[in-house]
């Protein structure tokens, strides 16, 4: 990137003043209305062509010239969480989820300063027009957290509305120290899959459980077997999670319930031991149902991610990128996280290269920093913002300059 493409002071005041803005007004996933308006009253304020996509997505095109055409992706959406960091700019709103629940918001994930980083990036990019050629879109996305944000922008034709890209970078926060990057080729993000799974049984009485069918023991053999797909049947080497987050069943202590409700999350990172993790549980589930002598149980999706599949050759030329800008000994090469992202669609979908890094957003003084999705998760936003506008413009800079 061009020496003279870095962030004047007017746009680090404003890059931290739409971190601020953004951090006090979370909104939940796919219900980012505010959200998305601030982002489109920023890039309307630079000039730059916009529209609405995926309902509360929002993509911006910024064209200057023949050259490359490269998607630069900002998360945007918060999550119900009490945030509890005492910072004078926290988040005090409420929202509702699907089922009328009324929850507290916080930016748990840091998604205000993947926005705040992009809108940096993308006035730099607009003022200084003349160290760059090309065409940067801006996609803004929605409903990350529950995997629903990618998938309903490109269902509304993302990618036949906006500039077909040659690849598609991203970015995300995470609790090491800014001014640092973290990269992984290949696999860098797990797929994930989330089920509920309904127990049907016989209620009766505590003290006649021979005319019961507990589903609350049916349950419990069904979560301890499950522990045995990583254990027992798959190879050691091909990593996978499987977890049990909520477990719910009866209300009175000597009443045997009609149904347990338990709900399961699963990480893989290849399709085949995806598969293999699902069919397992489909069995399990099962069969622990029949030898209990109960109904045939319920197994709903909730959600799935697919897999961040990180182009080798691209990832080493977004690294060398990065490593221009922030020095070697700044940028890592990591192993692959089990989390999940739904990044990875925008690019699959049409069949180009995805390169997604980490960035730091703590004080490298701070020696236990709080993590992601935490009550307590704050980045240090001056260096986090610092560093998330110039990995983006060293990324993207790549491609579109010198």
């Amino acid at each position: 990137m061009s020496h003279s493409l870095k962030p004047t002071a007017d746009i680090q005041a404003a890059v931290h003043a739409d971190y601020l803005h953004l951090h006090a007004n979370p909104e939940l996933s796919m219900q980012e209305h505010q959200t998305a308006a601030y982002i489109e009253s920023r890039l309307a304020a630079l000039g730059i062509e916009h529209f609405r996509c995926g309902g509360t997505g929002v993509v911006g095109v910024l064209r200057n010239g023949p050259g490359p055409v490269i998607a630069f992706r900002a998360d945007s959406d918060g999550l119900p969480i009490k945030e509890a960091t005492g910072a004078e700019y926290a988040s005090t709103a409420v929202g509702q989820l699907a089922d009328g629940t009324e929850v507290p918001l916080m930016h748990g994930c840091g998604h205000d300063t993947h926005v705040a980083s992009a809108l940096g990036a993308a006035a730099v990019l607009a003022q200084g027009t003349e160290g760059w050629s090309g065409t940067v879109v801006l996609v803004f996305q929605p409903g990350e957290e529950t995997g629903a944000g990618a998938a309903a922008m490109l269902a509304d034709g993302l990618w036949d509305k906006a500039p077909v890209p040659e690849v598609v970078l991203g970015q995300h926060v995470f609790p090491f120290a800014a001014g640092t990057i973290h990269l992984t080729p290949e696999s860098a993000m797990a797929l994930a899959d989330s089920l509920e799974i309904t127990l049907h049984g016989t209620q009766a009485h505590g003290s006649q459980p021979q005319d019961s069918i507990d589903p609350i023991v049916l349950g419990a053999h069904i979560i301890t077997r499950l522990q045995t797909i990583t254990s027992r049947e798959l190879d050691p080497r091909d990593a996978a999670v499987v977890t049990c987050g909520s477990f719910h069943a009866g209300l009175k202590e000597n009443i045997i319930p009609d149904r347990a409700v338990f709900t399961l999350n699963i990480r893989t990172l290849t399709e085949a031991v995806r598969e293999k993790v699902l069919a397992a549980v489909t069995r399990i589930v099962t069969a622990e149902a029949a030898a209990s002598a109960a109904p045939q149980p319920e197994i709903t999706t909730l959600y799935r991610f697919p897999r961040l599949f990180n182009d080798p050759e691209q990832t080493g030329n977004v690294a060398t990128a990065l490593a221009s800008e922030f020095g070697e000994d700044r940028v890592k090469l990591v192993a692959p996280l089990m989390g999940s992202e739904d990044f990875g669609a925008l690019g699959d979908a049409i069949g180009v290269p995805n390169v997604f890094w980490m960035f730091g957003g703590a004080d490298p003084s701070d020696p236990a920093p709080a993590g992601n999705h935490s009550p307590f998760f704050l980045p240090e936003y001056r260096g986090a913002l610092d560093t998330g506008v110039r990995a983006a413009l060293a990324g993207i800079g790549h491609y579109v300059g010198c």
